[in-house]
């Protein structure tokens, strides 16, 4: 079994919220992924932070392409391992 994982980048708290919600329905992900505030170094303000949605696809059944295009509608990005 792989330990693969995604990481999706996403500006702000509402578009990562939104895109958690949205896997389940899009994708069948059943375990919740992760949600992580990641605040740009040396930032303090809240604004500046982007989040993170971490989720493991230990099948590898995920495709990146689909999540590449799945994330972009919220502005975000998929990180390559």
């Amino acid at each position: 079994m792989s330990e693969a994982r995604h990481v999706l980048v996403l500006p702000d708290r509402d578009a990562a919220e939104a895109v958690v919600e949205a896997l389940g329905e899009r994708f069948g992900v059943g375990e919740e992924p992760l949600l992580v505030r990641d605040a740009l170094a040396g930032e303090d303000d809240a604004e500046d932070a982007q989040w993170l949605v971490v989720l493991w696809d230990e099948d590898e059944r995920l495709d990146p392409v689909a999540l590449d295009e799945f994330v972009a509608e919220w502005e975000g990005w998929r990180e390559e391992p």
